[in-house]
């Protein structure tokens, strides 16, 4: 018996020793295989190109599922070629987010397909690695042609506060504009062949001699400039003293700041309105150019109210006075036009309504889109007749002349607007200086007219004009 018992406890030894192997071989391929499902390294770029061009930015991110990040590189693969663009050495933790600016010239590569690739490893330890595909594969166009610009036309003398236009042709590029000092003028497509129109309207104190240009940019982030011969001249413009009586004071302070608080000074309050509230009138202007026509809505010349008469004109600096002393300047930046208390307030020209409500110092107003970035602006009304969206035709009641806003006197504060920028309106009231400032550079790049008419009398124009003398009926602030 005691023979029988030796040999089962060794094949027991054996037997055990044999499912401890298993399960020591089997757990070690359990963990090796776990080991090698961990996730690869992901990456993403943001935003993905479509284009690598003269000079293309975005940015890579890329995230480790385990461990950390050990290196991570982009390229350029084309055929049999490519360029490595960056090699990014080892972050602090699992997560790696860089922008990335590619010179497509630098790449030595031809223009065409290739592949933006984001290669990338972690430091988690796997059985087997692979090295054989990228973190991320992108198809790109190499593109390093930048986008062609040819002036056409342009208005050969522009004023301080005035406009003009500029006519060019556009091949390669997406978008295009105008440039002047730190504005920019949207252009517009024009017929065919490429050709784009943009209106220019310079500010009241633009700078003499500063450039006017055209840019341009592609997709693959190409850019192209060219200058504009167009010579900008110098304008005198008038100045004023305005003397801030209390009762003024006492009627608009608590009119336009309705939530004042009750120990602020009156003159307080009125600065407060006279700069911030005049600075979001002008962000407003701003937001309402953004919703123009792509083509021309006007026809003819624009129309000055009828039996109106200038008191207050373009670009006149204000000095408003307090107590006998200085307190505030301004400039204002349309003209005040003087009739009868209620007058009906006509459009000047043909067009959709951009904008109308409550705007600051301008009280009730109304903003006409006239297309190409063209506005009026009508403002102090009692009354509005029209909402945004209406269109509207020339010479049609949009409301009543009133007093709301910063204006105690009953009267129509009126702007011409290109792009939010405001212009002097004697030139768009005048027909031949439409034909020969707008018109004109249109026919010489061969592109139908935009409204210029027969000239009006000398006498006409003067009445246009306006005599800036004061209307009995209103007083202005």
């Amino acid at each position: 018996m005691m023979a029988d018992v030796a040999p089962r406890s060794r094949w027991k030894v054996r037997l055990l020793g044999a499912l401890l192997v298993v399960l020591v071989a089997g757990g070690s391929a359990a963990y090796l295989g776990w080991r090698q499902a961990a996730p690869p390294v992901r990456a993403v770029v943001i935003p993905p190109p479509r284009f690598i061009g003269l000079s293309t930015t975005f940015t890579v991110v890329v995230e480790a599922a385990r461990g950390r990040i050990a290196q991570a590189e982009v390229r350029i693969a084309q055929g049999g070629a490519g360029a490595v663009v960056l090699t990014q050495p080892a972050p602090a933790g699992s997560r790696l987010e860089t922008p990335v600016t590619i010179q497509g010239a630098t790449l030595g590569l031809r223009e065409g397909a290739a592949t933006l690739e984001v290669w990338a490893r972690d430091d988690y330890w796997r059985p087997l690695r692979r090295t054989d595909a990228p973190a991320a594969s992108i198809p790109v166009t190499i593109d390093l042609t930048p986008p062609s610009i040819d002036v056409l036309a342009a208005t050969q003398y522009v004023s301080q506060g005035g406009g003009g236009i500029v006519v060019f042709r556009l091949r390669g590029g997406d978008a295009a504009e105008v440039r002047a000092g730190t504005l920019a003028f949207p252009s517009f497509p024009a017929g065919d062949g490429g050709a784009r129109v943009a209106l220019i309207g310079l500010p009241w104190d633009f700078r003499p001699g500063t450039p006017l240009t055209v840019a341009a940019h592609d997709e693959a982030g190409n850019a192209a400039t060219r200058g504009v011969p167009t010579e900008i001249r110098t304008r005198h413009f008038r100045s004023d003293r305005i003397r801030l009586a209390e009762s003024f004071l006492e009627t608009k302070v608590p009119e336009l700041l309705p939530q004042r608080p009750p120990t602020q000074p009156l003159l307080d309050g009125f600065l407060l309105i006279n700069r911030d509230l005049r600075r979001q009138a002008e962000e407003e202007k701003r937001r309402a150019a953004l919703r123009t026509a792509s083509h021309a809505l006007w026809e003819g010349a624009f129309v000055q109210p009828r039996n109106t008469k200038v008191f207050s004109n373009f670009a006149e600096t204000r000095t408003y006075l307090y107590g006998g002393r200085e307190v505030d300047r301004q400039v204002h930046l349309g003209y005040d036009l003087a009739s009868f208390r209620q007058s009906p307030v006509p459009a000047a020209n043909k067009g959709v309504v951009a904008f109308a409500g409550p705007l600051t110092i301008y009280g009730n107003a109304v903003i006409v889109d006239h297309g190409l970035g063209l506005q009026t602006l009508y403002g102090h009304l009692s009354s509005a007749g029209v909402k945004a969206g209406d269109s509207v035709e020339k010479g049609q009641e949009l409301g009543r002349t009133g007093s709301t806003g910063l204006a105690m006197g009953d009267h129509l504060h009126f702007e011409v607007l290109v792009d939010g920028v405001s212009i002097t309106p004697v030139e768009w009231w005048d027909a031949k200086w439409i034909r020969d400032h707008i018109d004109r550079p249109l026919e010489q790049a061969g592109l139908p007219t935009l409204g210029g008419t027969a000239p009006r009398a000398a006498a006409a124009k003067r009445t246009l004009a306006g005599d800036p003398g004061r209307h009995p009926r209103a007083s202005r602030r």
